[in-house]
């Protein structure tokens, strides 16, 4: 079974909603939710809310952190890849990397498509 984790919002605990109810009767208190696997925040918030609280109270420290774009990013042609499947069924698939800008298409093997190097950070082909 997987293992249960709290939400990272740093108001979760104030909003009041059925779950979040804890204690006997006559002592209840609200809890910061608590399961196994979240949908926002990628993985770490129990909400829309939740993540856009977690961004307004951290979202300056991890740009101040992380560092701030002092210039435009620019597509090229170098850098305008991604991977893509054709779905035919039964094993048949076919697997290529597209070009975005040229419209360009490269034959992939399924591990080459499956692979996280075979396109980098920065949208450039690898093989």
């Amino acid at each position: 079974m997987s293992q249960l984790k709290y939400c990272q919002g740093p108001k979760c605990h104030t909003y009041d909603t059925k779950d979040r109810k804890k204690g006997p009767k006559n002592n209840k208190r609200n809890e910061t939710r608590r399961r196994s696997s979240f949908y926002y925040l990628n993985g770490n918030a129990c909400s829309m809310m939740c993540q856009a609280d977690w961004f307004n109270t951290y979202g300056t420290r991890a740009l101040q952190h992380f560092g701030y774009l002092t210039k435009p990013k620019v597509l090229t042609q170098d850098n305008a890849w991604s991977t893509r499947r054709d779905w035919r069924g039964e094993g048949n698939d076919r697997f290529y990397a597209y070009n975005h800008l040229t419209e360009e298409r490269r034959p992939l093997t399924q591990d080459q498509y499956n692979n996280d190097q075979t396109i980098d950070d920065q949208g450039r082909l690898t093989i």
